[in-house]
């Protein structure tokens, strides 16, 4: 509605607490001096205000609302660790307004999950469950049936003069019948839809699509898109029933048909899920929960009343600040980054990291610790990087890996720079495609690196029982299962040890070859290459340059050594590094 954001500042500003969306933070303090801190929160303080400008004044939104609820928050955890209370013009938006509301508009505090869901409505008893409508505020006034006010939200207090808008909204009706002789009603106006599925399709930035019709200064045929949900009648009659018949019978039939009453928690989700994942004629953002009776219009007042809250649908996305970057190198060479975030809560998920991407990604991105971002969750619960939504005023860059050092050819040995990539090399081989060795892991072979026994990709072919026994946390059993493991390895056939090896093929296109030892696998032209499903030109000569390559000639060395299946046995085997690649094929 359009006084929401103003609303949720001043719940916030009065209560002192961060709460009002469904974002949970996990935060502490930075580590900042107090002018860093001053300095980050004048900033975000202005970006919001620019957004509220925007909004307000000119009926756009440049940002989703759980985005700007969530930056909201933030500025106001920064201004308690300065222990300092809002800054002036937090809560004060826009003027209030030149027409008074005949009754107050309360605002509705916003209830993080059925826990406080729960304690609210024990304390209450004739209880009803409406959607939460997502447009704009207005107060309608009637006299003698006849339409003579129409007032937006403002700050609850003062708002300004809709009338003639609203006229101009089909749905609103300009007369009713069999209405007091003073009326007035509380609503939302907002966008009709067909068969609107929230949980599927979202927002639709219905909120600012409204606002921006109702703020334009001359009349616009898109107000035939409006539609009207009136969600309160100050000095109403006294039961929920009863005013919802009376709603129906002068034309407001929408109240009655969205409003369910509950007793139990069980049934207020029931609801939830029901309007989250079905067809509406209007966009929601939550639920709201009404009790019956309500006091009189003479004591609401503009902010959230005891008798109504809320309970928002689980937010697309949240957002998270960055704390760190890491850089991975994998197996090939690539560098992936991934960003170590500020915990915060989707759905059920605790979110603590993301994947960026590649290393040319995450710069374009321009991504810096003391950075905001917006987290969703993609199919399977996998958290995603939506957008950058906030950059700390003052950024340090981490310093990346230099792509350059990293390749399909590099870090066959732990060397300084190397640990990342040999130690992904060392999981690829003992992996289902790999070796398929049984119980080792990451922490397994860090374990076994830390210990001196593994500084080449083959060195745990030599190691024996009583050597494992020794690894911190190994254990005896341990030890001889992971050595009988290592046997195991050694009758792995031929094409599954190149594959294990990084040699960039796959089980198919190995097969498809038909090679049975490495003299064979040397004697393969790049036009054969090519021929083998899958592998293009470029693929052709990166299988070439591997197998060429010094490092698997000193892998080779050592496996005909151990006399492994398919190279024990080679003739000149040791004639691989002056291999001169035929050529004739190209």
């Amino acid at each position: 509605m359009l006084g929401y954001r103003d609303r949720i500042r001043n719940v916030l500003i009065a209560a002192g607490l961060l709460c009002g969306t469904n974002t949970i933070w996990a935060q502490t303090c930075p580590d900042w001096r107090q002018e860093r801190l001053q300095l980050e929160i004048t900033a975000l303080n202005s970006q919001l205000m620019h957004w509220d400008d925007a909004y307000y004044r000119q009926g756009r939104s440049l940002v989703d609302d759980e985005i700007y609820d969530s930056l909201l928050q933030q500025l106001q955890f920064w201004q308690s660790c300065a222990g300092q209370e809002p800054l002036a013009d937090a809560g004060q938006i826009l003027p209030a307004g030149k027409i008074q509301h005949p009754v107050a508009q309360t605002g509705l505090r916003k209830l993080p999950d059925r826990a406080a869901v729960e304690q609210w409505m024990q304390g209450h008893r004739d209880l009803w469950v409406q959607p939460k409508v997502d447009g704009v505020a207005v107060t309608l006034v009637y006299q003698q049936g006849k339409l003579i006010g129409a007032i937006s939200r403002g700050n609850g207090q003062k708002g300004e003069n809709w009338l003639e808008k609203v006229k101009a909204i089909p749905t609103v009706p300009q007369h009713l019948q069999r209405a007091p002789a003073r009326l007035v009603l509380q609503g939302e106006l907002f966008l009709k839809v067909n068969n609107h599925r929230q949980q599927a399709l979202g927002g639709i930035n219905a909120r600012a699509k409204v606002a921006g019709m109702l703020m334009r200064k001359q009349l616009s045929p898109e107000l035939n898109q409006l539609g009207l949900f009136i969600w309160a009648w100050p000095d109403g009659p006294p039961n929920m029933a009863e005013r919802l018949q009376q709603l129906t019978a002068m034309g407001f039939t929408l109240s009655q048909q969205y409003s369910k009453p509950v007793k139990t928690l069980a049934e207020v989700e029931q609801w939830r899920t029901s309007w989250h994942r079905g067809p509406l004629p209007f966009v929601t953002d939550g639920i709201v929960i009404h009790q019956g009776g309500v006091p009189e219009g003479r004591y609401w007042q503009a902010k959230p009343s005891d008798w109504a809250v809320a309970w928002k649908y689980p937010p697309a996305q949240q957002v998270a600040r960055v704390t760190d970057v890491e850089f991975a190198v994998g197996r090939t060479g690539k560098i992936a980054v991934v960003l170590l975030l500020e915990p915060v809560q989707i759905d059920d998920k605790w979110v603590r990291r993301v994947n960026v991407g590649s290393l040319p990604l995450w710069q374009k991105w321009d991504i810096a610790p003391g950075d905001h971002v917006a987290i969703g969750l993609m199919g399977q619960g996998i958290p995603h990087l939506n957008r950058v939504v906030w950059r700390a005023v003052k950024r340090e860059r981490p310093i990346a890996p230099r792509p350059e050092n990293y390749h399909p050819l590099s870090c066959f040995t732990p060397q300084p720079g190397c640990r990342q990539q040999f130690l992904a090399r060392l999981v690829w081989l003992s992996g289902t495609h790999g070796l398929d060795i049984d119980g080792l892991n990451e922490a397994g072979w860090q374990s076994l690196i830390a210990q001196g026994l593994v500084d080449d990709l083959l060195d745990w072919l030599l190691l024996t029982p009583e050597q494992l026994n020794g690894v911190p946390g190994m254990g005896n059993k341990r030890a001889q299962a992971l050595y009988q493991q290592f046997h195991q390895a050694r009758q792995q056939p031929f094409g599954r040890w190149l594959i294990a090896l990084g040699v960039p093929l796959s089980p198919i296109q190995m097969a498809e070859i038909q090679v049975k030892n490495w003299q064979q696998m040397q004697q393969i032209t790049l036009k054969r290459w090519q021929e083998v499903a899958g592998i293009g030109a470029k693929r052709a000569k990166q299988i070439q340059s591997f197998l060429q390559s010094s490092a698997m000639h000193e892998l080779v060395n050592t496996l005909v050594e151990q006399e492994i299946n398919g190279f024990g046995s080679l003739p000149n085997h040791s004639m691989m590094v002056g291999y001169t690649e035929n050529t004739e094929n190209e």
